[in-house]
């Protein structure tokens, strides 16, 4: 007898439909063929135990298992539940009349138990696509499942009730879920705010900069002003995820297997960081079970790499690409993968070996050219892809011990949610584009073109400090932000929509750029 079983698989971030072929035959025969990894085939083993601890025989056929397509590699353990389903229903231990109506996915444990998988979020939006009306995935994924609406998700502990729930005897009910409800009320909630921070009101500024026009930043100072400590408080003060961002973040660590047991959707935007011995396999993702790196991991959200010039020169340069196209290619010999890669890098050095270059009251003990060798360890070409580089002076004692709070992260990210409404009004026709850090070439003469007065001053500061032409285009895109900020209050959407550059959105603009390379010898 032959049966169909309806799964899915994960290849990237999105899940392709598998299809489950069981034929049974008069034999003593078990094969599993169409591409399956060694995970799938021991999936014999586990669905053995898991019959008999759970009531069942194990039926001793003549049986072929096809995993179609079967030209693409399938592997892990999700396929446990879809294939012991599919073989009790060619034995006819499973009596379901309208089994096309599912889409299967779980892991099996000897006791018959139904153990979480990785991707049963794209799986579900998968099945949604498909028109499949219900999808049977374990108890600890449901709620993550279950975010997707018109799909009816049911979420079982043992293989028992996924029997009862297919021949119509359980109680298990779908789950449904109010996630906008959720989304809303946790997304504002953070537990640290820029209020605790005293002082340095100029990195406050750099950071407000950033986040509204999703610029990249790199902070330069000695240990103790409080670098990692504001990095770490950038989240507040970024823009909500909007709901389309969130699905797709949610996807991308539901593939890795990184979110926790009982999670719904991302509400906040991810913030990763990588220690500085992380290898390049880890950072953009790939390896023999491709899963997504750090990279896309912070997708949507802040990439922030502590301490950047102890990286190894090859992790960094790795960033180059994504930073650019906002996109990952892995290439391998058996599979090409194109992971999302739209993150905002936040990277803090300090400015020589020891630390202490330039310190208003501490002496640098570094040897004659080691601060130059310090800083050449960070590349020109990826200098310039880092929009904004602004130093950090220590905090002075007056400013440590003002009881007075500063002011609070909601502040700020509401300054920095009127100009993002800009520039979502700006780039409303423009596909892939929704900040002025992807601005191209076109959009920056269109919107972000100086007047007179600015384009002599970028000229001047140009040609002094040698700067390249994506420097140029750096300072074009931080200006058309820092233009969305002082016209955010001020005037209209629409109207700020086409408002002009003027020569101090320029100097402003300028002013981040202190570590490009003609300038290493003045500063350092």
């Amino acid at each position: 007898m032959l049966t169909k079983v309806y799964s899915a698989a994960i290849r990237g971030i999105d899940a392709f439909p598998v299809t489950i072929e069981t034929m049974i035959e008069n034999g003593a025969q078990f094969n599993i063929v169409g591409m399956a990894d060694t995970a799938v085939k021991e999936s014999y083993l586990r669905i053995q135990s898991a019959l008999k601890t759970s009531g069942y025989t194990f039926p001793h056929y003549r049986t072929t298992i096809n995993l179609a397509p079967a030209d693409v590699k399938k592997e892990g353990a999700s396929f446990d539940l879809p294939i012991a389903i599919g073989l009790m229903s060619a034995c006819e231990m499973v009596k379901c009349p309208n089994l096309e109506e599912y889409m299967i996915t779980g892991e099996l444990s000897l006791d018959g138990s139904v153990l979480p998988v990785r991707g049963a979020l794209p799986m579900a939006i998968k099945a949604r696509e498909m028109g499949f009306k219900r999808l049977i995935v374990p108890e600890a994924n449901v709620t993550e499942a279950a975010v997707v609406n018109k799909l009816e998700v049911f979420g079982v502990k043992t293989l028992r009730d996924v029997v009862e729930l297919l021949e119509d005897k359980s109680s298990i009910e779908a789950t449904h879920i109010n996630t906008r409800e959720l989304f809303a009320a946790d997304s504002t909630y953070f537990d640290i705010d820029f209020s605790e921070v005293k002082g340095q009101d100029n990195v406050k500024r750099a950071f407000e900069v950033a986040c509204a026009g999703g610029h990249n930043i790199l902070m330069v100072g000695p240990p103790g002003a409080g670098k990692s400590m504001m990095a770490k408080r950038l989240p507040g003060i970024l823009p909500p995820l909007g709901m389309g961002e969130a699905l797709e973040t949610t996807k991308i660590h539901s593939v890795a297997g990184k979110l926790q047991r009982g999670s719904m959707l991302m509400t906040r935007r991810p913030f990763r960081t990588p220690h500085h011995t992380v290898s390049p396999v880890a950072l953009v993702g790939g390896g023999n079970n491709p899963m997504p790196g750090e990279i896309s991991l912070a997708h949507n959200g802040v990439l922030f790499l502590d301490e950047f010039p102890e990286f190894p020169r090859q992790v960094l340069e790795v960033l180059r690409q994504p930073i650019e196209d906002r996109v990952i290619t892995v290439s391998r010999a058996k599979y090409t993968i194109d992971y999302p890669a739209s993150f905002m890098l936040v990277a803090s050095m300090n400015p020589c070996p020891c630390g202490y270059y330039g310190h208003p009251t501490k002496r640098c003990t570094c040897a004659p050219g080691q601060v130059s060798k310090y800083m050449n360890k960070i590349s020109g070409p990826l200098l310039d892809r880092i929009d904004i580089q602004v130093e950090i002076e220590p905090v002075p004692f007056d400013s440590m011990a003002d009881r007075a709070p500063a002011e609070p992260s909601a502040s700020i990210r509401e300054r920095v949610i009127r100009a993002r409404a800009i520039q979502t009004a700006r780039f409303k026709y423009e596909k892939g584009i929704y900040c002025n850090a992807q601005m191209n070439s076109r959009l920056l003469h269109q919107y972000a073109w100086p007047d007179e007065q600015g384009l002599a001053k970028l000229k001047d500061r140009m040609t002094k400090l040698n700067m390249s032409a994506r420097a140029f285009d750096r300072i074009l895109r931080v200006a058309r932000t820092i233009a969305d900020l002082d016209y955010s209050a001020r005037m209209s959407v629409d109207e700020a929509v086409n408002s002009p550059v003027l020569s101090r959105h320029i100097a402003e603009a300028i002013g981040y750029r202190t570590l490009d390379r003609a300038s290493y010898g003045q500063i350092f």
